[in-house]
């Protein structure tokens, strides 16, 4: 009933207009006004004080000092929900200067005498009902604030109730970021140091992490909440594998450079990063090798749009080249990482952005010479396994031609390193964009071994595996799947890949490109591979989903195997043969692969040429058998312009 009562008189104060609310604020300080002298009245001669004679006339004069001080010094303009701890200052201010005001009025006015101490009672409180008033009305309405509005509004909506894991600077900001948002509500907070247990930070008690099942059962927790930016690598993974197993959302803050830029607030919550999941302790750059093709250099990324290619840029960025060239095929793209690099780049840096293919001889010649290009990373390329198996015309045109044409342009231009960004697919590939990627590299390769006037330009490939959140990765479509309910789709519960994040992914290439002598293959440490299917799992859990199966009828989202793509591997490889070596960084090898020699790598170019003009792909898949070692195609020609052009000429002859 009392809660009832408080629940419409809450309402009924926020439906008021602010004029109404301060008129409420200054009738209520007027009685403290009175109340408090008669206290300090009564404490002061140990009786309930009876006003007499003259002195009546101070309990009068009382609030008419006091509500013209506190109107001036704006105790009437604040939002209570949302007043601080400066707002404490500025009540300390006010009432002590009409503590003082009222002190000189009762001495000189020669109304009567009153005890020397009551002045110095009054103030003191005045303070206390003042401060308190302000702070407890500050508690109720921000406890019902958004409970009322969405009532008014005619959504009946409570907050969430969450917990915090990580009761340090980071978790004190987030819980104070909360209170003013409309979705989380924090109960507690989880913490690893055990000095911090029992204590409470902002009202909320700071539990051990064996507390946590005991608590998401007693307030019916939803979320959890990350706030440990600090925490890297092995440490970070090993909780969240804690966390997998309760039947909460996890998710977490943003990195600890934001924190610091005060951007943290309920709304730049994340989902965990895949990434956290790996576990990987990252290794320190070497900053020698991250500046040796990009400092005071001018610097082309072709795909700059790219996942690969747009995180280069912004790496590249960080060491100060001379300008960067954006060479990208895709409008909007090129405008994304425009738009992005530009409102990152403090330096005013020059960024140029170019609309163009990597087919096309004459714009890239253009480029070239305009812009006196001295390094270039080679990221454009068809990636999409299944999308170049129908159509690998367009895969061998962009990803084998391009490359050729763009390597071309830069020995006629004197580039000095060439870095191509390549992948594990090219690997002993199953299919065609593997294939193309490993040509591409040959072509790299065989160039690198001309005469003399051909070695002007340094030529070096970068190998690895898959990057977490990629365009066409699995992680961003099991994302929007379990978004959407379900199911989740894997190909094949034995499936595994390699993977690594795309920051971690780019800065290695810069080194290992800062590495190359000329036809250096390199490959990427990518760790330990994953059971995509596990991966499915981890991300279902981590949403706050039971997996629906046979030993869980009644979970909540279903994994459906598919079947493999065409051209899909089980497994992927990093290396052909096995000759490897360790470089200056304990996360790069070089591989000694096979070379073949140009003469005969370019008329095998011209007769892959050839065939792919007459869309004769049974031809090609012949040269690219001859060419690239452990192709071993697993579907039949699947070319859907190519088939349906046969459909119709032998629907022609019937």
């Amino acid at each position: 009933m009392i809660n009832q009562f408080i629940n419409i008189m809450i309402e009924w104060f926020l439906g008021l207009s602010r004029n109404q609310k301060a008129a409420i604020l200054i009738s209520v300080d007027i009685i403290f006004a009175i109340f408090a002298l008669w206290v300090a009245f009564s404490l002061r001669l140990g009786v309930f004080y009876q006003p007499v004679d003259e002195i009546a006339y101070f309990f009068i004069a009382a609030p008419i000092i006091a509500v013209p001080v506190f109107i001036k010094l704006g105790l009437y303009s604040a939002i209570i929900r949302y007043i601080g701890i400066k707002a404490l200052w500025t009540i300390i201010q006010a009432t002590t200067l009409y503590a003082l005001l009222f002190a000189t009025c009762v001495f000189y006015s020669g109304l009567g005498s009153i005890p020397r101490t009551v002045p110095t009672l009054n103030w003191m409180i005045m303070l206390l009902l003042i401060s308190s008033s302000r702070f407890f009305a500050r508690w109720l309405l921000r406890e019902n604030y958004f409970r009322v509005i969405n009532k008014q509004n005619g959504v009946e909506r409570s907050k969430k109730n969450v917990i915090i894991y990580g009761a340090g600077n980071a978790g004190v900001q987030l819980a104070s970021a909360l209170i003013h948002g409309h979705e989380f509500k924090a109960i507690a907070f989880i913490d690893d140091k055990s000095s911090l247990h029992e204590q409470k930070v902002n009202g909320l008690k700071i539990y051990p992490f064996n507390a946590l099942e005991q608590l998401i059962a007693r307030y019916k927790v939803s979320e959890v909440l990350l706030a440990i930016p600090s925490v890297k690598g092995v440490r970070r993974s090993e909780i969240i594998r804690l966390l997998e197993p309760h039947s909460v959302h996890v998710r977490t803050i943003p990195d600890i450079n934001e924190i610091a830029r005060g951007i943290l607030t309920s709304d730049t919550l994340r989902e965990v990063d895949i990434g956290d999941l790996l576990g990987r302790e990252s290794v320190p750059p070497n900053e020698a090798l991250l500046h040796a093709n990009i400092r005071n250099k001018v610097v082309m990324v072709t795909g700059a749009g790219g996942s690969i290619g747009s995180e280069l840029c912004k790496q590249i960025v960080e060491n100060h080249p001379c300008c960067l060239v954006l060479f990208e095929i895709s409008e909007y793209q090129l405008y994304s990482i425009e738009k992005a690099l530009i409102n990152t780049n403090e330096e005013k840096l020059r960024i140029i952005p170019i609309l163009g293919s990597i087919t096309d001889k004459n714009r890239l010649e253009q480029v070239c010479k305009a812009f006196r290009v001295q390094t270039i990373y080679h990221t454009a390329a068809y990636k999409h396994v299944p999308l170049v198996e129908q159509n690998p015309a367009q895969g061998i045109w962009n990803n084998i031609f391009g490359t050729l044409t763009l390597v071309q342009v830069a020995i006629k231009f004197k580039v000095e390193t060439f870095v191509l960004i390549s992948t594990d697919k090219a690997v002993r590939p199953t299919n065609t964009m593997g294939a193309t990627k490993r040509f591409a590299e040959l072509i790299l390769q065989a160039l690198s071994e001309k005469p003399e006037h051909y070695q002007q330009t340094r030529f070096t490939m970068v190998r690895f595996g898959n990057v977490l959140g990629s365009s066409g990765s699995v992680v961003p479509l099991f994302r929007e799947q379990i978004a959407k309910g379900g199911p989740v789709t894997v190909t094949d519960k034995r499936i595994i890949r390699y993977f690594m994040t795309i920051p971690e992914a780019a800065e290695l290439v810069i080194q290992a490109g800062a590495m190359g002598k000329g036809g250096d293959v390199f490959v990427l440490d990518m760790g330990t591979p994953i059971k995509i299917v596990e991966l499915a799992r981890r991300m279902i859990h981590l949403s706050g989903f039971k997996v629906k199966d046979k030993s869980q009828p009644n979970g909540d989202i279903e994994i459906v195997y598919t079947g493999l793509r065409p051209g899909e591997k089980l497994y992927e490889e990093l290396l052909i043969g096995d000759n490897v070596s360790p470089t200056q960084h304990e996360k790069i090898m070089r591989a000694e692969e096979t070379v073949i020699v140009w003469e005969e790598l370019h008329s095998l170019l011209k007769k892959l040429e050839k065939d792919v003009t007459m869309n004769d792909f049974e031809a090609v898949r012949r040269v690219l058998k001859q060419v690239v070692t452990g192709f071993n195609p697993q579907c039949a020609v699947v070319d859907e312009v190519s088939l349906a052009l046969q459909r119709l000429e032998d629907n022609a002859k019937v």
